[in-house]
């Protein structure tokens, strides 16, 4: 090709240039022709892959609480069963307030229900029978209406308590999350604002919080199965709202609320709830500090006072003693 009258080293012509840049054209526009059939490919992977996450999350999820004894069977059959279908309160299985309330004393087993509809039935009915045991064998010379008014207190004591149980424990549980929800919360801010979703921060709280606060971590990991399987995000973040019955708590279910529905940023609505939720905090520890005084005024007089005056009056009652026993 030395007509052309150009010459490379090496044997490289014109001829050989323009074949390449040919080629290099051609390499190119094949590329940028496949390029968004290769984009939506790996945006359809993505996809798969956050399906696959979301349903091995589930999955983990509920082996987790199986693991804690927390899914059991309901007992359909035995005594429990045939006691409730006995008077007719298997209707009350499927009760939403009662479901509710078990769910915020940390119950939420499918024979939760059935063993507390049980035990209504059966303690006041075992106070009635002791009861009745022992005011006739121990006290049979006291009066009928002593005995039976004893009777009848015992089986409305039996009656009472548990509910007076259950509420304890709804209050006890939600004292354990109130005061672990800062931690969560400042955890999940910190999470967030490192740029993980909020998928991910719930299961970090999950993960770090088991030990500290079992509780937070349970409702959070609860959470975040439900954000898994369930289709509809908000009906999960109204979920854990209803689930601790606790106003912290539904002011983050609505700040999620609202970044999921408006776009908002989460970390700008998050950090706004946890300086709020450190203002609370504070000001309760103030209040705390301040009711101190009147709450210590009955023990120092029943406790502390007659012991300083023996202190102060003990020597000179020896005193007296001693000049009277002279004389």
């Amino acid at each position: 090709m030395e007509q052309f009258g150009v010459d490379f080293s090496g044997g490289f012509n014109m001829t050989s240039m323009i074949v390449l840049i040919v080629f290099v054209a051609t390499i190119a526009t094949i590329f940028a022709l496949a390029l968004p059939f290769m984009r939506g490919e790996r945006f359809e992977q993505r996809l798969r892959a956050v399906r696959e996450r979301r349903r091995a999350l589930s999955t983990a999820q509920t082996q987790s609480f199986q693991a804690r004894n927390r899914l059991q069977a309901v007992p359909d059959k035995g005594i429990k069963g045939f006691a409730l279908r006995g008077i007719s309160m298997s209707d009350l299985l499927d009760a939403k307030e009662l479901r509710l309330k078990l769910a915020r004393a940390g119950k939420r087993s499918p024979s939760a229900v059935a063993n507390y509809l049980f035990k209504r039935i059966a303690l006041p009915i075992s106070f009635v029978i002791i009861a009745l045991l022992y005011a006739w064998i121990v006290f049979p010379e006291k009066p009928l209406a002593v005995r039976l008014a004893g009777v009848l207190a015992a089986g409305a004591i039996g009656y009472l308590t548990p509910q007076i149980l259950l509420s304890n424990a709804i209050t006890k549980r939600q004292k354990l999350l109130q005061r672990g929800f800062p931690d969560a919360l400042d955890l999940i801010v910190i999470c967030v604002e490192s740029g993980m979703s909020i998928e991910a921060a719930f299961n970090k709280v999950t993960e770090q919080m088991a030990e500290q606060s079992p509780e937070m971590s349970e409702e959070m990991g609860l959470t975040s199965a439900e954000l898994a399987f369930l289709s509809d995000r908000r009906q999960a973040f109204e979920n854990l709202s209803e689930r601790t019955g606790l106003a912290s708590f539904k002011s983050l279910a609505t700040t999620l609320l609202q970044s999921e529905r408006y776009g908002t940023p989460i970390a700008n609505g998050l950090r706004v709830l946890a300086q709020e939720n450190r203002d609370t905090r504070m000001s309760l520890a103030e209040k705390k500090a301040a009711s101190l005084p009147a709450q210590l005024t009955v023990p120092m007089i029943i406790f502390f006072l007659p012991v300083l005056f023996i202190i102060i009056a003990a020597p000179a009652g020896i005193q007296i003693v001693a000049m009277l026993s002279d004389r």
